[in-house]
């Protein structure tokens, strides 16, 4: 059983130096903190993809006194608890890439930007212009300025098992 308590450390471990890693991106300041606006893409780097609805109910539960701000050490136990728990598992790999390709109609491999905006803000949950901002900030390729969303979707995608 010692075993298991150390594997379970250690995953913990892992687990607590992914977030940091990816609130630290954000946290522009360096002062431990992430503006609240951005923390919807702290989690979604972090392979959860809750519903807007599920990220308002994180964010009333870390966020201080509606300050507009993120504090890592409240933030830390609740993203902990939501990736042992597995919760807003991301779309698999391969179903992200037949949406892509049902946008892609002429089969080109590639998307133009104006393209994913125009779907991303008007289907669905609708992102925002600022989520829309930094998603092609990511995902255009700078040379050609288009999304070769095959080369984006392994960049949104991690082994969840690890």
């Amino acid at each position: 059983m010692a075993e298991d308590r150390v594997s379970a450390e250690v995953m913990v471990s892992e687990i607590h130096s992914r977030i940091s890693a990816a609130f630290g991106a954000f946290d522009h300041e360096s002062n431990k903190t992430v503006d609240v606006r951005e923390i919807g893409t702290v989690i979604r780097s972090l392979g959860c993809f809750p519903t807007e609805a599920e990220l308002h109910d994180i964010i009333a539960e870390v966020e201080e006194d509606r300050i507009g701000y993120i504090h890592f050490d409240r933030f830390l136990p609740v993203m902990t608890k939501v990736l042992l728990e597995r919760r807003f598992r991301p779309i698999p790999e391969d179903l992200l890439l037949q949406a892509f390709e049902v946008l892609d109609q002429q089969k080109k491999g590639y998307l133009e930007p104006e393209e994913l905006t125009k779907f991303m803000t008007q289907e669905g949950e609708p992102f925002t212009q600022q989520e829309m901002e930094e998603m092609l900030s990511a995902a255009v390729d700078p040379e050609k300025n288009v999304i070769y969303y095959k080369d984006f979707i392994s960049m949104m995608t991690f082994d969840t098992d690890a």
